[in-house]
């Protein structure tokens, strides 16, 4: 995994390090030991393979602190909640939620698997870590919603005007922009 920093100015790869621990931790996708192992590769690769267990640690350490000094600030039901409240409504509809898989080729699997079962799913709704990493820090999460036989949604389809009534009906403002929707909500997740 490559480091992203949050800005496009040029960062110190300790700096970048430590940020991509930050937005990793506020993910919560991976638990300790997966998020100990990457930001450790990372920084092997990123910054110095010597040195990498230990920033690993102290990148950990820091984002650790950064998090419980900033959910102190979160109101009672964040936009995480929310999401998921809409994701569970999606699901009872038909709709399948995948949450932070690999890429778009996890969700071409997973309708091919259904369909091959002979239990097809209306629709799919998935997006990746990036998208995650992103509204941690951008409060902008990207969704892709298909049909179940993977053809994107597209303006005026019905698929897509209940994904957006779903996450309006959830507090969640979303709208259809570039073949995805753009849900405003940071991703606050209590770890």
């Amino acid at each position: 995994m490559r480091l992203r920093p949050r800005t496009q100015r040029s960062v110190d790869p300790v700096e970048r390090l430590y940020d991509y621990a930050r937005v990793q931790r506020r993910a919560g996708i991976l638990d300790d030991a997966a998020l100990l192992t990457d930001v450790t590769r990372t920084a092997a690769e990123d910054v110095d393979a010597d040195s990498a267990p230990r920033l690993a640690r102290e990148a950990i350490a820091a984002a650790d602190a950064s998090y419980e000094t900033d959910r102190a600030d979160w109101p009672p039901v964040t936009d995480y909640d929310r999401l998921q409240a809409a994701f569970d409504e999606l699901a009872h509809r038909g709709i399948v939620v995948l949450q932070a898989v690999e890429d778009h080729w996890t969700a071409e699997r997973l309708l091919a698997e259904r369909r091959d079962v002979g239990e097809p799913v209306r629709g799919v709704a998935w997006f990746t870590a990036p998208d995650v990493w992103h509204a941690v820090d951008h409060g902008m999460l990207e969704l892709n919603v298909w049909h179940g036989s993977s053809a994107n949604v597209a303006p005026g389809d019905s698929l897509l005007d209940e994904v957006i009534d779903v996450l309006d009906a959830n507090d969640l403002s979303g709208h259809f922009d570039e073949g995805r929707i753009e849900v405003a909500a940071y991703w606050q997740r209590r770890l």
